[in-house]
């Protein structure tokens, strides 16, 4: 075909070429398609039925992702979902009305209606949500009717109603809310929020079954417990530990009778644990006892062989020097020692387990230590305990031999002289006190036999209970804040901590910890934090962590 002067083709056939005047005439039918796909509103989902600003959906598989764009309410009936993801709606900004009712889902992830702000109204109503987060409702300032009525919600988490600021309504009927310590939170919430708030009843336990929660009497939800932790292993055995406080900073101190050694501990207030710090080498240490006197730091070291002795740290050379030697005619088979004040003097005291030895005390004299007096000889004393009795100062001794001896302070010798025995109970490993408010308690401890708590009231100590004990070496009273414990160690099976139980005054099995053949127990507070020390004969040394649990959080 000839091509006629003056006509123009829009393009030729078999060239592969288009004119400019069709490249354009397609652009802009290209354009017109777009604009009018871009004012189409987007389609109602096939189980829902829309008009301009709402759709009501029934028997939905998922939240649909397309809904009429200005939409301000949304219902959901007889939905198939089992769950509300996080950011379901929020695709939905200008939602204010959002009914969920008589659902299949069990389950509302935290920030699920994140993205609407202008959210006013939420029912959430006959479904099957059994708990709920705190954060469910996290970002709904605008919200002010809220109803969760007629699901199997037994309890809510504290603070899951803070960002509701202005919340006017909220209806909580028809949950089977077991009213324990977790809804205590809301009993106090209900009696001081502005909100319009339905009745809501208990479903159980059976003492407070159909009772208001707004109702129950708040003392009756004790709810604070305590639980100990494991928070450090040290990896060497130890058969006694002590705390002490030098240069303003937090030492323990470790015998390690295999390891020939004193080890010293530091508190490190960056990374909160002990780290190893000095040494002492000492054989067959059973003791490492610290006493500071005049910011000067003393060490008194006993020994099973090689004589006990006294150190002190040396600021300029940086390390302990033996200072003193302990009589070794005195103490032959040291197993204990205490340190105390009378009238600003300090003392030592060193119970001696040898049949042939004599618990001795010592008495500083600004240049040394010195023997003041020996006492309780040939009786093989295991432990020695320093405590105020009855206003006067008085040591406590058990022996293998006979029940454990009481001395007392004489004002006037300035020395202990003998004033009674406790009856009852031979072979006494130890005995260590606690006072309970006004009164006074003692804990012996044997190793084959039933340990006990005495209580100590005018010059006269009755049974306060008894406690199975065979195989226990050592039984520590420790109080933290106002709870009072008592460790009792065993070589046999697991150590068994008790609470003290204030109704009762008795104690009541707490917890039980899994340690070989514990040997001492010592508590230190530090950084907000209460550790328990465990030295251990057999095994790694530990540290427990005491926590407080608020259960109704």
């Amino acid at each position: 075909m000839n091509q006629q002067p003056g006509m123009m083709y829009v393009g030729e056939k078999g060239s592969g070429r288009r004119s400019p005047l069709a490249v354009g005439l397609m652009f802009w039918i290209f354009c017109l398609g777009v604009l009018v796909e871009a004012k189409r509103p987007p389609k109602c989902p096939l189980t829902c039925s829309c008009t301009k600003d709402s759709a009501f959906c029934v028997g939905s598989k998922a939240i649909p992702r397309t809904f009429p764009m200005d939409v301000i309410s949304l219902t959901f009936v007889s939905a198939k979902f089992t769950l509300i993801p996080a950011g379901a709606f929020s695709h939905l900004p200008t939602l204010q009305f959002l009914l969920l009712n008589a659902n299949q889902f069990t389950y509302i992830k935290d920030n699920a209606f994140s993205g609407l702000s202008h959210l006013q109204y939420l029912f959430i109503e006959n479904n099957e949500i059994q708990s709920l987060s705190k954060d469910t409702f996290q970002g709904l300032r605008a919200l002010t009717h809220l109803s969760l009525e007629n699901n199997k919600l037994q309890a809510l988490p504290r603070g899951i109603f803070k960002d509701l600021r202005i919340l006017t309504d909220l209806d909580l009927r028809g949950n089977a809310f077991h009213c324990d310590c977790k809804v205590k939170w809301l009993i106090e919430w209900l009696r001081t929020t502005n909100a319009s708030i339905a009745p809501v009843q208990c479903a159980s336990p059976a003492k407070y079954q159909g009772h208001k929660v707004s109702q129950l009497p708040i003392k009756d939800f004790a709810c604070i417990t305590t639980e100990f932790i494991l928070y450090q292993t040290l990896p060497f055995q130890s058969i006694s530990v002590e705390p002490f406080g030098f240069a303003d900073d937090l030492y323990v101190t470790f015998a390690q009778t295999n390891g020939g050694n004193c080890t010293f501990l530091k508190w490190d207030h960056i990374e909160m644990v002990f780290k190893r710090s000095e040494n002492i080498s000492a054989r067959a240490a059973v003791y490492c006892k610290p006493l500071v006197i005049d910011g000067q730091l003393f060490v008194i070291v006993a020994q099973l062989f090689g004589g006990s002795h006294v150190y002190r740290w040396d600021d300029f050379g940086g390390k302990f020097i033996r200072i003193q030697d302990i009589d070794a005619t005195k103490t032959r088979k040291p197993n204990d020692i205490e340190t105390f004040q009378i009238e600003g003097e300090w003392y030592f005291v060193i119970a001696d387990s040898s049949k042939a030895g004599a618990t001795t005390i010592y008495k500083w004299n600004t240049n040394g230590f010195y023997s003041h007096q020996s006492l309780h000889v040939w009786h093989r004393d295991t432990d020695v305990e320093f405590v105020q009795l009855d206003g006067k100062p008085k040591l406590i001794i058990s022996s293998s031999t006979q029940t454990p001896v009481v001395y007392q302070w004489n004002w006037a010798r300035k020395q202990f002289v003998y004033q009674m025995e406790i009856p009852g109970m031979l072979n006494v490993h130890a005995v260590k006190h606690f006072r309970i408010k006004r009164d006074m308690y003692l804990c012996l401890t044997q190793f084959i036999g039933d340990s006990k708590v005495v209580k100590w009231e005018n010059h006269k100590v009755t049974t306060n209970q008894v406690l199975p004990s065979r195989g226990t070496m050592i039984a520590q009273p420790l109080q933290i804040i106002q709870w009072h414990y008592l460790v009792l160690g065993s070589d046999f099976s697991l150590s068994t901590i008790y609470l003290w139980d204030a109704g009762e005054m008795k104690f009541a099995r707490f917890q039980d910890w899994n340690l070989r053949a514990p040997r001492s127990f010592k508590l230190v507070s530090i950084d907000n934090f209460d550790l328990v020390l465990a030295s251990s004969f057999k095994g790694n040394t530990v540290i427990y962590k005491h926590n407080i649990v608020d259960l109704s959080a």
